[in-house]
């Protein structure tokens, strides 16, 4: 059964979200190199299909039609479903990936045991929610989606769970292209289009007076130079750790590495 909370955000903010979450090249990179050349490949909370492999068999999984419905026209086969309840066999494939969808698994949890049950190897992007509750936007305009951050599951805890130690620092480039919301961490001025406020899970959840608040305030300071005062050592910088991480499991590896009983 598809949870129809998760399918009603995602119904609401996912209206034209592939137009402005396109895919980074260097996110690209680094995770199909976490994925390696396993196949076949489960994609759990795959909406518009970014950062699939392209060279192998992929099967989508999200919760929301509208997510899917704007796959591109020869994507991958997608199903409506729930990582909680995997529509696969124990083992049935190579990899399950899963990019920036863990915190919105009510039991993320059992949702890991799926991954694990299904495939070997596991590759998830998941985040520092310390970092994130720490990013400018929040810190000096939206202070209060900080104890939403720190409500969600963190990065380490998914690794814990995984029994994993690798957990690898996912910078953000100065011209990241996909528009996660500290994407623009030194281009403020696209915080005045409230698009983006609607197509980032976390920001869409605000009041509508708290948005407009911190919209009148960014504004404010971006026209008299406070924005950029305060934020100067950001300009100098080609690349930003804003608190995405990319946490791998190769499970085959771990059991090749395990001492003879």
């Amino acid at each position: 059964m598809v949870d129809t909370t998760r399918s009603a955000l995602y119904d609401s903010i996912g209206i034209g979200y592939a137009a402005m979450r396109r895919e980074d090249p260097r996110w690209r990179a680094r995770i199909l190199d976490a994925v390696g050349d396993a196949a076949p490949v489960l994609n759990v909370g795959a909406g518009a299909g970014s950062y699939e492999p392209h060279d192998r068999l992929v099967v989508a999984l999200d919760p929301s039609a509208e997510m899917l419905a704007q796959r591109a026209p020869g994507a991958a086969p997608c199903v409506l479903g729930v990582a909680e309840q995997l529509p696969a066999a124990d083992g049935a494939y190579g990899v399950a990936m899963g990019v920036l969808t863990v915190h919105h698994w009510p039991d993320w949890r059992r949702g890991l045991a799926e991954l694990r049950r299904v495939a070997a190897r596991q590759v998830i992007v998941a985040t520092d929610t310390d970092r994130l509750a720490q990013f400018w936007l929040t810190r000096d305009y939206v202070p209060e989606l900080a104890p939403y951050e720190r409500r969600q599951v963190t990065a380490h805890q998914v690794a814990a769970e995984l029994g994993t130690a690798d957990v690898r620092v996912l910078p953000l480039p100065r011209d990241f292209s996909d528009a996660v919301y500290p994407a623009f961490w030194r281009r403020p001025e696209a915080f005045l289009n409230e698009e983006l406020w609607r197509h980032s899970s976390a920001l869409a959840r605000l009041d509508p007076s708290v948005r407009r608040r911190a919209l009148t305030r960014l504004a404010a300071d971006l026209a008299d130079g406070t924005w950029h005062e305060r934020n100067a050592d950001l300009m100098e910088l080609d690349e930003f750790d804003a608190g995405f991480r990319l946490v791998v499991r190769d499970g085959d590896a771990l059991d090749r590495a395990a001492p003879p009983a």
